[in-house]
């Protein structure tokens, strides 16, 4: 996986092409691009700095280059989590975790996954 940090609108970005792989720059424009008002250019430009970072590769498909996520958006984003925590959260999740709690919108869906983190946690540690 790629250290290289991705923005917002990056990750939106590797989200559709992970969704549509083998996704021509037009198709992207298309699909992603026009609903944001975004230009080809820049849509392009995106893609390249993506391929550059190594989230996207492109291939010569039919005299034309298909892009497809080199990872999954998931590590992508798990990797932006971890930076967050070291970088911004100096290593420590609970600010994070006292801002979910006082957030109070925590779905049942999103609790039973915590509490099932919270055992593979406590099962590691057993394990030690």
């Amino acid at each position: 996986m790629s250290s290289k940090s991705v923005g917002d609108q990056e990750l939106a970005l590797l989200h559709y092409i992970e969704e549509a792989p083998r996704s021509s720059v037009a198709e992207v424009c298309a699909g992603y691009g026009e609903s944001r008002g975004l230009a080809r250019s820049t849509v392009l430009t995106m893609m390249e700095r993506l391929r550059a970072k190594g989230y996207l590769s492109r291939r010569r498909i039919d005299g034309m280059y298909r892009y497809s996520v080199t990872n999954g958006s998931g590590e992508v984003m798990t990797g932006a989590v971890a930076r967050f925590v070291e970088k911004t959260l100096q290593g420590s999740v609970t600010p994070f975790v006292a801002w979910m709690s006082e957030r109070g919108q925590v779905s049942d869906t999103e609790l039973a996954e915590l509490e099932a983190l919270v055992d593979t946690l406590q099962s590691r540690r057993k394990g030690r």
